[in-house]
């Protein structure tokens, strides 16, 4: 199989760093291929703006969803734009592999998934009616393929925990794994976290990468989240709320996901 691997830290000699070295060495062991995107090394630009449609006239107001349609239908894209999408189509499943910082992903991340995810691309494809509402949330242009967070977190896992201060670590992650990788039909697998990176030391760096050995050895036969699918029932259209029938008097991130 082959593996994306998109990777977000500036320093090569960080626990991040390590880590996505072992992650390429690991899964070439297996006999994959992998590709990895270092997106700091690679000075990926992070902002999504006019420049990435070559073909817009100077006088024309930007509008940043209708220019990338256009420019993904015309192949007027930035050729890094270009570059990173068929990264995507090739790959079997895709892993990003980031430290938490304040809360979410490091901008530069953030910026490859406003870019590269360009309209006609990622979103805004399939039929639109009051039966369907696009192709998305389980289905659409990544469908039939994984993805997997491996994060990594400075506070205790206590902190992640269900009553801990910082929020539980699912809620934290809900708008990359549902809204980032559900979105555009990725099967998302449950992430792999680090907590507590500050007092990582060589042996307990040996059982990081025991545990994730172990998540990587299986990356094709873990089960996703079960998040529900738009289109399979559970949603009114094109309202999109759960049916009242489902999770009755319930809110939050949790009703999205169909317990087993």
């Amino acid at each position: 199989m082959h593996i994306l691997l998109v990777h977000a830290h500036p320093e090569a000699r960080s626990l991040n760093g390590a880590l996505t070295r072992f992650i390429v060495g690991r899964l070439e062991r297996q006999h994959h291929s992998v590709e990895v995107s270092d997106l700091y090394a690679m000075r990926w630009n992070a902002v999504l703006d006019r420049a990435d449609r070559l073909d817009i006239d100077p006088d024309q107001r930007f509008d940043p969803s209708l220019d990338s349609r256009e420019a993904y239908a015309r192949g007027t894209q930035s050729p890094d734009i270009a570059r990173e999408q068929d990264k995507l189509r090739r790959a079997d499943a895709v892993i990003l592999q980031f430290p938490l910082w304040w809360f979410s992903m490091p901008a530069i991340l953030k910026g490859w998934v406003e870019r590269v995810y360009a309209y006609g691309f990622a979103y805004g494809v399939g039929e639109h009616s009051d039966a369907r509402w696009g192709d998305r949330y389980g289905e659409g242009s990544m469908a039939g393929k994984r993805a997997m967070l491996v994060v990594t977190a400075g506070g205790w896992e206590s902190h992640y925990g269900p009553r801990g201060i910082n929020g539980p670590i699912d809620d934290i992650l809900f708008p990359i794994q549902h809204g980032i990788l559900h979105y555009p039909g990725f099967d998302v697998l449950p992430p792999y976290v680090v907590y507590r990176t500050g007092k990582t030391d060589a042996a307990r760096f040996e059982r990081i990468c025991a545990a994730l050995g172990e998540r990587l050895d299986t990356l094709f036969s873990t089960p996703p989240l079960p998040f529900r699918h738009q289109n399979g029932g559970d949603y009114t259209i094109p309202e999109l709320g759960l049916r009242d029938d489902i999770c009755p008097g319930r809110a939050g991130f949790g009703i999205h996901l169909a317990r087993r």
